[in-house]
This record gives structure tokens, sequence and C-alpha cells, in this order.
């Protein structure tokens, strides 16, 4: 029914996969579907709701530059600077949209030391998702599969926040983090198939 809903309001490559979700062997969220929901209430504002994603982005780049500074391989740690540089990209272009729909003057120093980043990307601590994963945080395809599962439910976090929200704007701009979220999956797989053909 959901596939035939999604191909009458037009989509064009919808697919029912048999079996149903316990059949999908790619990225999923997890620990239910109100995991990370307690940070949008609904009844944000457009920019609450920037706010609110630049504190996540900002939790996840400082769990990467922490782990770039304790693990042993160099290739790691590389690769989370890397990681790390994806997510200052990400909270520069959310503060330019801050900046832009706020017509504030603030500096993003000023903005960013009021974050308080209580949870990374998808609403969890960075301690729940390596709790929860148990990565080898030594090896780059360890770190690489955490990144994708972090990215997974961060997509799914802004997704789920866009169908609860009222105010138009705040939907579009949930619905965009959560297209943005689906780029970085895209580039983190890239990323991993590099990491693999460079062992092969």
């Amino acid at each position: 029914m959901a596939a035939q809903t999604l191909s009458g309001k037009g989509f064009r490559e919808v697919i029912n996969l048999a079996g149903g979700i316990r059949a999908w062997n790619g990225e999923k969220a997890f620990f239910g579907q109100e995991k990370g929901l307690e940070l949008f209430t609904g009844n944000e504002s457009p920019e609450q709701t920037l706010v609110i994603a630049y504190g996540l982005e900002l939790g996840l780049e400082e769990f990467y530059v922490s782990m770039a500074k304790t693990v042993n391989s160099e290739a790691v740690k590389n690769l989370f600077q890397k990681l790390s540089r994806i997510e200052i990209n990400h909270r520069d272009r959310i503060f330019r949209e801050y900046v832009r729909i706020s017509h504030t003057t603030v500096s993003q120093e000023a903005f960013a030391s009021d974050q308080v980043a209580s949870a990374a990307e998808g609403g969890m601590t960075t301690e729940e998702y390596v709790s929860f994963f148990n990565p080898d945080l030594e090896s780059p395809e360890g770190v690489i599969e955490l990144a994708m599962s972090i990215e997974a439910q961060a997509l799914d976090l802004y997704f789920r926040a866009s169908e609860r929200v009222e105010q138009k704007e705040s939907q579009e701009f949930l619905s965009q983090l959560a297209d943005e979220e689906q780029a970085h999956l895209r580039q983190l797989g890239q990323l991993m198939d590099s990491v693999i053909e460079e062992r092969s």
C-alpha cells in the first residue's frame, strides 16, 4: 500500500521489499522510532530548527576530533580528521542558512560557543553509538561503518522530525538536512570502496 501511494504521488523509483524491513540488510535506524525526537517538539521555528541541527553536527565533529587524538593508526587518524571536515562543512552551511533567515550579525565563533553538544547526529550520544556498535576504532572499515550508522540514524531522525513540525519552512529545512545526510552516506560508501580497494 505504501509503494502504491508513493507511486501515485509521482515517485518513480519505488521498491516494495519482499519480507519487509526484516529482509533489509542495509542501514536502518535503531532504538525505536522515538529515539532523538525529544530534541524536536514540533513547535520549533526555522531558526530553532537550525540551532538544534548545528548542535548535532558540532557533537559529531567534536567526537571525530577527539578520536583522532586517541587512536594509534595513522590511517585511522587521517580518516577521523576527514570525517570531522565533512561535519565542519555541514555545520558551516547550517550556520550560513541561520544567518540568512535570522538576519543576525553574530560571528560563527560566538554562535558555536552558545551551543551545547549534548548529542551527535541522529540524536544519540557518541557513547551510545560506540557502546551499541562496539566498532574497531583502529580499523578504517570499523570507523566508516560507525560513521555510516550515525549518518543513517541522522537521516532517519531528520525525516521523522520533518513529519512532526508545524512550520512549513522548518519542515523544508529538516527534509533538506535528511537529503544531505543521504549524500553523506553516499560519500562514506565511496570512501569504504576506496579503503577496500587499497587493501586488495
